[in-house]
């Protein structure tokens, strides 16, 4: 009766499953405008349940306006409801959820090996910080980031990478794509031009792009950024990735660096450093930031999530002084904070350097990795290949004599099932870097890395074969 069936075994209340199921009648258009609903005792005994029930469900339907009452008249329903179903065009009715492929090579950049993470420390660490985190800060603590954290994170890169910082100078972020997101605006204005290195990390520069800003390529060889063609009529900020080149893996000298920082004072203008994952260098320190050399020109961008694991969405970045309060207003009107309990957690992570052991145990996981994706292609590529780049990272910039790598072959690749991503994706100029391969090693075991390897070398020789077959 009246196209009503309770389910009482659902968590949704009866009253609002009536209410929902007269709604739906109004918009619909089964129960037409004007037409009067049934007394709440008659509806009560029809759906055998209480008249309060009923009551309560009419209450919703005459707030919200579905429904029109007057004294001594019955309840009708109100005009003007009924909506037109949505048509679903042929080619959504069609689509169907996409799978993930299964790659018997799976060479993405840029992923730890999350099987490696202390869950259970993290646990621990969690339930301890939510036990003991004050009332205070349950509520809105600012758009700085938790005190405690960013003192952690001070002391971290002191101890790390030599860098004296203060913690007032470090404001948390939802990881570095937030915190870029942050910077563009921070540093728009009319017309707003960005000079990135290229190549670069295509999908990061995306966010620039997305802000209205014209990207200016500056290209890039084995020691990063080349400062020599940087011309004073370039205006606007610079995006480096200094410590780690990315893709190519350098790391930009000294020399270079003052000269980007002499650029960035003429231009009165701020350089962006990406410092996504310098923590894994392989033989010797890591790299001092950039911005030791000049805290006013430098925005500096580190992330935990490379470290870590992606899902922690915590960055941090270290602001100008006199870019500081602007940094705050928009933060605060863009979602206030970061939820402080996450943040408890990593500040304890950080102070009983249960960090600094995790990063010295992934630091030589990672370095034999590396050296058995070496062996890998030494052994199945013989000379005819060269690594780029510092040993670093969780990705391998791979050279290929005589090759040529495009999004076709990468197509194809993936078709293969197989995942690796050409140089060339990450080129706003194309053809300078057609013969390199990126491929990622963090995630996988020596055995995945050798037969990964084997598999794009069955590839590339028969995709090789083919094309010149067609050509």
């Amino acid at each position: 009766m009246w196209g009503i069936d309770l389910d009482r075994s659902l968590d949704i209340s009866l009253k609002r499953q009536i209410y929902q199921r007269l709604r739906d009648q109004m918009i619909n258009g089964t129960l037409k405008a004007g037409a009067s609903l049934p007394s709440t005792r008659e509806l009560a005994k029809t759906l055998s349940v209480s008249r309060n029930t009923i009551n309560e469900a009419y209450d919703m339907l005459i707030v919200e306006g579905y429904v029109e009452t007057r004294q001594g008249a019955p309840s009708r329903v109100a005009r003007g409801l009924i909506l037109a179903q949505a048509q679903q065009s042929a080619a959504l009715q069609r689509q169907k959820p996409a799978s993930v492929p299964t790659f018997l090579a799976d060479f993405k950049t840029g992923q730890p090996d999350l099987r490696q993470f202390p869950r259970y420390v993290w646990q621990r660490i969690s339930q301890k910080s939510l036990s003991e985190m004050s009332m205070e800060l349950l509520g809105y603590s600012g758009p700085q980031g938790l005190t405690q954290l960013r003192e952690e994170i001070a002391a971290w890169l002191m101890r790390s990478k030599g860098l004296a910082v203060d913690a007032r100078d470090i404001y948390i972020t939802a990881g570095a794509t937030q915190a870029l997101h942050l910077v563009a605006d921070l540093l728009y204005a009319d017309h707003p031009e960005i000079l990135v290195e290229d190549p670069c990390n295509i999908e990061m520069i995306q966010t620039f792009i997305q802000k209205g800003y014209t990207v200016t390529p500056v290209p890039v060889d084995a020691q990063g950024l080349q400062t020599d063609a940087l011309s004073m009529d370039h205006r606007g900020p610079i995006y480096v990735t200094p410590s780690h080149q990315f893709p190519l893996g350098g790391i930009l000298p000294a020399a270079r660096r003052a000269a980007l920082i002499r650029f960035a004072r003429r231009c009165g203008s701020y350089v962006i450093e990406d410092d996504y994952d310098s923590e894994f260098r392989y033989y010797g320190e890591p790299a001092t930031p950039l911005y030791a050399m000049a805290p006013d020109r430098v925005i500096y961008i580190g992330t935990f999530s490379k470290v870590l694991f992606p899902a922690l969405r915590i960055g941090y970045v270290l602001v100008p002084r006199e870019l500081q309060s602007r940094w705050s207003r928009l933060r605060t009107y863009t979602d206030v904070q970061n939820p402080p309990f996450e943040q408890a957690a990593l500040a304890e992570f950080l102070r009983t350097r249960k960090f600094d052991r995790h990063i010295a145990k992934m630091r030589k996981l990672y370095r034999e990795r590396r050296q058995a994706l070496l062996d890998a292609l030494r052994d199945f590529f013989g000379e005819h290949w060269r690594p780029w780049g510092d040993a670093s990272g969780l990705h391998l910039a791979v050279e290929f004599t005589g090759m040529v790598f495009d999004e076709a072959f990468r197509e194809q690749a993936r078709r293969a099932r197989i995942r690796t991503v050409p140089l060339e994706h990450h080129c706003m100029r194309k053809g300078r870097h057609a013969d390199k391969l990126l491929l990622g090693y963090g995630h996988l075991e020596p055995d995945e890395i050798r037969l990964g390897v084997q598999h794009i070398q069955r590839f590339i020789e028969e995709y090789f074969k083919e094309h010149a077959r067609i050509r």
